[in-house]
């Protein structure tokens, strides 16, 4: 042991070669730690709503606004504060605009850069200066730090700072130094970003959200059923390929997939065509009004209808090769009796709604035609060899995983399952049983190798352990006894439409319980919180997404369209700064058009669920005791150093 440490305490030398320079990263790592801890923000169930997302993005939940009213109080009215906000969001937008009604924009940009100078000292005043500057803008790096730091050995500083401002607008730079700072505002006023699962499916952009993610400074992902089942897709799984399909079908969204994507799917559409050329498909009708053509809309519904039947076929394969699964109820086809037009489920027989099954045989239900299995082997190539699909993968395999405990915080998307009377219920997975924390861990473990293992079985596992995570019932993302994708289509019963939700949704209010779901993850029961997704607050019904006295949040509420009618709004998103927590409540987004012209930001409920009397510092949060061990290593080092143990590398 003490070979190890003299060894580790070489290597530290090496980054640290003298007394001098210990030091000075001593001093630099404990004033770091009394800064103020830096703003998360905490987003979920974005569901492709990219426009909205942006927004939010820009306006952090708020902050930005409130950094104004902290900067001016009552010095500006409300209509210049938000027109200040609209221009940080939004700046080469808002200043084309403004162009076409300003007479003197030399006045203009003066006031503007003046007022865009304080609000960006305030947000970077949390900060050091060399965290500042590593997010400083390179073309105007310098100038900003002038102007963003107090010279304390200038005399006449008005006259300095006047004389700089002066030159950007002479010199015809002034609108790319007000984008720059407003984008620095943007960056600096959000330290870190969670993204709690579900950046996929339903709305039109989702590749466009995995865009910006990319690019954003800092950011974690707790992946949520739908990046599962887009990942799994990726991976080449059929079941996954056939859903992600359907849903982006179903929703009128074949668009990600052809022009996000570039993945083909004329062999698909021409099969359908084909196949269900007489077919009204009443059955598969697209949610939402589409700005389509009649030939595109058939198009489309018949697509749906013909990927959905090959889901099912598909599904059924799966199924069968992993007894484990305990799947076999979802098996439906083989209860058909397609003569009558009938389906047999526990007992008792239903009419089916649509009858035309033209290219399942009775005898083998499950087995693809012979165009169909050349359209999955196509869809399959289209999946794994698509290069943007596959950075994206990547990009969510690295950032993300399927929790995170941050800062005294549970992240999670769907649930911890339960049995009814609360206890951690044991899931079989490949033949082990797993509970809590240990279940995380082991499906996340098999996500991986999905992608990475070298032993093609557990490849393949890890691929079909994708599709399970994305609807089976043991699935803590899921949390369901069943996912009723085949009732929905084909039965008018509503009763065949039920999916009983695991016993956690019952007994989120249990403290007992969630103090239960917070030890299995290692956190104390006082001053932490459970910070959850997947299912919609329904807020026009009057619940409320604080449960258990404050200590879990379910912050999705309704962020996607699709589910704006059920929760009465447009999303939670939550905000962690040095004061305590915020939850906010969002109005469904008009456009970014409207945001810009009529500068109407997404007005929203704000609910203080802690407030802390004393400010939390760096110190206080996980990065702050990483910085207390390299500290305590440092001052290691220093005591060697002045000892002759370790000598100084001068």
């Amino acid at each position: 042991m003490k070979e190890l440490e003299e060894r580790y305490l070489e290597r530290l030398s090496q980054l640290y070669p003298t007394i001098a320079k210990a030091s000075t990263e001593i001093i630099n790592l404990q004033a770091i730690l009394n800064l103020p801890k830096g703003t998360e923000h905490f987003l979920t169930d974005i569901h492709g709503e990219y426009e909205a997302f942006s927004h939010v993005l820009k306006n952090g939940s708020g902050s930005v606004r409130r950094k104004i009213d902290d900067v001016f109080g009552n010095t500006m009215s409300s209509r210049d504060k938000q027109t200040l906000a609209t221009l940080i969001y939004y700046p080469k937008e808002k200043m084309d605009r403004i162009k076409k009604t300003e007479s003197n924009m030399e006045d203009w940009y003066k006031i503007t850069l003046y007022r865009l100078i304080e609000v960006c000292k305030q947000t970077a005043s949390k900060y050091t200066r060399s965290k500042v500057r590593k997010a400083l803008p390179q073309d105007f790096a310098y100038v900003i730090e002038e102007l963003i730091t107090e010279k304390s050995e200038i005399n006449d500083k008005e006259s300095y700072y006047n004389s700089i401002v002066s030159t950007i607008i002479r010199i015809g730079r002034a609108e790319e130094f007000i984008i720059a700072l407003s984008e620095l505002i943007q960056r600096l006023t959000v330290d870190h970003l969670h993204i709690v699962g579900d950046i996929y499916d339903r709305g039109p952009g989702p590749h466009i959200i995995m865009d910006k993610l990319m690019a954003y400074h800092s950011v974690d992902i707790q992946w949520g059923n739908h990046d599962v089942l887009w990942m799994g897709a990726a991976a080449g799984q059929r079941g996954c390929i056939a859903n992600v399909i359907r849903i982006c079908a179903r929703y009128g969204n074949l668009d990600i997939l052809e022009d996000g994507y570039g993945i083909n799917l004329l062999p698909l559409a021409t099969f359908a065509m084909n196949v269900y050329k007489t077919d009204p498909c009443e059955c598969f009708q697209l949610k939402g009004n589409k700005d389509r053509s009649a030939n595109e809309m058939l198009m489309d519904i018949r697509m749906h209808k013909a990927i959905s039947i090959i889901q099912f076929k598909v599904e059924g394969q799966i199924i069968k090769k992993n007894p484990g699964f305990k799947m076999e109820k979802r098996n439906l086809l083989h209860h058909i009796n397609f003569e009558k037009g009938t389906i047999e489920l526990d007992g008792k027989e239903y009419e089916l709604i649509d009858k035309n099954f033209p290219t399942i045989d009775p005898k083998k239900p499950y087995a693809l035609t012979k165009e169909e299995e050349d359209i999955m082997e196509r869809l399959e190539r289209a999946f794994t060899n698509c290069e943007k699909l596959q950075q994206h993968m990547r990009f969510l395999l690295n950032k993300g995983g399927l929790y995170k405990v941050y800062n005294g915080n549970l992240l999670y998307h769907g649930c911890v399952p339960l049995k009814d009377e609360g206890t951690l219920k044991p899931v079989r997975i490949f033949g082990h049983s797993y509970k809590g924390k240990g279940l995380y861990e082991v499906l996340e473990s098999y996500v991986r190798k999905g992608f990475y293992a070298v032993d093609p079985k557990e490849k393949e596992r890890g691929k079909d352990i994708m599709w399970y995570i994305w609807l089976g019932e043991g699935s803590p993302l899921f949390g369901k006894d069943k996912m009723a994708t085949f009732e929905r289509y084909f039965l008018a019963e509503k009763e065949t439409h039920k999916e009983k939700k695991n016993a956690y949704y019952r007994l989120l209010e249990d403290e007992k319980v969630v103090n239960v779901i917070l030890k299995e993850f290692g956190l104390p029961e006082e001053g932490s919180y459970i910070i959850n997704g997947h299912v919609p607050v329904k807020s026009k019904d009057g619940e409320n997404p604080i449960k258990c006295g404050g200590k879990v949040l379910v912050i999705d509420g309704g962020f996607s369209r699709a589910y704006q009618k059920e929760t009465g709004i447009a999303g939670y998103t939550l905000i962690y700064n040095s004061y305590g927590l915020i939850l906010a409540a969002h109005e469904p987004f008009e456009s970014t058009e409207a945001a810009i012209e009529k500068e109407s930001d997404i007005h929203s409920d704000r609910t203080i669920v802690e407030r802390v009397l004393e400010r939390k510092k760096v110190g206080d949060t996980d990065i702050g005791r990483e910085l207390k061990e390299q500290i305590r290593d440092l001052e290691v080092l220093l005591a060697a150093y002045r000892s002759g143990r370790i000598a100084e590398r001068l």
